[in-house]
């Protein structure tokens, strides 16, 4: 056989090891979140903020929670700049491993009864290591899946690592239900049984490090994407991608933070407030439904079906109608749905007439979830060229995690205990972000058909259908 009739090259990394590469990591990523998110509800008030009053003690809880949507941004500049410079598979391995030890170790920390106020101090620096870690995750993951999908089929590749969030959060709460069975518990709704609150929250941080390594092994199987390799090649890499990014792109990165503005604080309403709002009595916190931590988070599972059912499916339809045109129309649905939140979220005399309009909200709330999430994956990265799009795609989505995801629970909670109970406040605050979300994609450009192998600015271009599709 000829060189000429030689079989073409198969691609670097094949689909299987780029969409396992890719999921892996954000399921661990939100598996851990999650794990710290109910470990705030159920027992980090007691055990690490103890307070007189509950309210105080889940809100002190709640900020350290958000305090490591601070650090994200200054993960997303430190590996941003590593990915652009080195590339995304060193970065994605030195981000997975800093997350799991940092996860691991909040596994281990002693509580206030036993070391006082170094408890809670030692707790926060972990979550701030957390969130420095993550700062850098999900680019790199993006950034592997896109990068090496298929012509006309980004956004679908694109939905993989989204679809950790629902597994992360499914294996999580999966867990704690699991720890509440096993061990020895009185009728406590909210796990306060002695074996829980000594030893059994610990079982889920510690238990990341088994799917640590099996991240890990995935990883240092990947090589790097042609399009970085190409790059590299042609000298578009930037000594400081950072300056570049603001100096070329600041435009694209104020749009890409408020693009996922609404999309934050959905995501944290639907998991973090409401199980809060779900399982608080009305006598601890007025306004709560009172239903059983289980039963609860059982609802949220349902709705998490759907949460990653509808974001492999906003993949398909985005790679046909556009990134901009799906989430414009799911944005103002957000709104609607924010509006709405006292007609669903509220105590009811029959209890199972409000068990069924809040498993209702679950799945509508989860399903908006998944299809604002899915494209988020292939549109943040399309904002910008291969030498900056690590740095500009994780600035982006890190910092809306501050405006949105880590001020969004205590602002819940503030706004619920405001409105003595009523969650009217807390569904006007969604509908107000995504409000902000819907005019930045109005003032954005449809990223479909942009040329994602381009190097640098210079020869950043979208083809004509492209343009046509942006003029209109």
């Amino acid at each position: 056989m000829t060189a000429n009739t030689a079989t073409p090259a198969a691609p670097l990394n094949s689909p299987a090891r780029v969409i396992t590469a890719s999921l892996v990591g954000t399921t661990i990523e939100f598996y851990d979140f999650y794990v710290y998110a109910t470990a705030a509800v159920l027992v980090f008030p007691q055990l690490f903020f103890p307070s007189g009053n509950s309210t105080t003690a889940l809100i002190a809880s709640f900020a350290v929670f958000g305090a490591a949507m601070i650090a994200r941004p200054i993960g997303a500049i430190v590996f941003g700049h590593l990915g652009d410079r080195r590339g995304r598979k060193t970065t994605l391995v030195i981000s997975l491993l800093t997350m799991g030890i940092a996860t691991f170790l909040i596994g281990l920390l002693p509580t206030y009864h036993t070391v006082g106020v170094l408890a809670p101090i030692l707790l926060l620096a972990l979550r701030l290591t957390q969130g420095f870690a993550i700062g850098g995750e999900w680019s790199g993951a993006a950034l592997v899946a896109t990068e090496n999908a298929p012509k006309g089929r980004r956004a679908w590749y694109g939905t993989f690592p989204q679809l950790g969030a629902p597994l992360g959060f499914i294996i999580a709460n999966g867990l704690f239900l699991i720890i509440n069975y096993a061990l020895p518990h009185p009728t406590d709704t909210l796990l306060k049984s002695e074996a829980f609150l000594t030893w059994g929250w610990r079982i889920p941080f510690l238990f990341s490090a088994v799917m640590v390594i099996v991240g890990l092994w995935v990883r240092l199987k990947l090589v790097e994407s042609e399009a970085f390799n190409a790059a590299e090649k042609r000298g578009a890499i930037r000594k400081l991608p950072l300056s570049d990014t603001f100096r070329l792109h600041w435009r694209e990165v104020i749009l890409g933070t408020f693009i996922m503005l609404a999309t934050y604080v959905l995501f944290y309403l639907m998991t973090s407030f409401t199980l809060t709002y779900g399982t608080a009595s009305q006598s601890a916190q007025p306004g709560g439904l009172g239903i059983s931590y289980i039963n609860f988070v059982l609802m949220q599972i349902i709705g998490v079906i759907f949460f990653g059912i509808f974001t492999l499916l906003s993949g398909p339809v985005a790679d046909a109608i556009g990134r901009r045109r799906l989430l414009i129309w799911v944005t103002v649905v957000i709104i609607i749905f924010g509006i709405s939140f006292p007609m669903w979220l509220s105590l009811r005399p029959d209890a199972m007439f409000t068990g069924a309009l809040t498993q209702s909200f679950l799945i509508i709330g989860f399903t908006l979830m998944g299809v604002t999430f899915g494209p988020m994956g292939a549109l943040l990265p399309e904002l910008f060229p291969t030498n900056v799009r690590y740095t500009g795609s994780a600035i982006a989505y890190n910092v809306s995690s501050i405006l949105g995801a880590a001020l969004a629970p205590i602002i819940a909670v503030a706004l619920w205990a405001q409105a003595g109970g009523s969650t009217v406040l807390v569904g006007v605050y969604l509908a107000a972000a995504s409000v902000l979300t819907l005019i930045s994609l109005i003032l954005s450009r449809e990223t479909k058909d942009t040329n994602y192998d381009a190097s640098s600015a210079e020869d950043a271009s979208l083809d004509g259908d492209a343009l046509a599709g942006a003029s209109r």
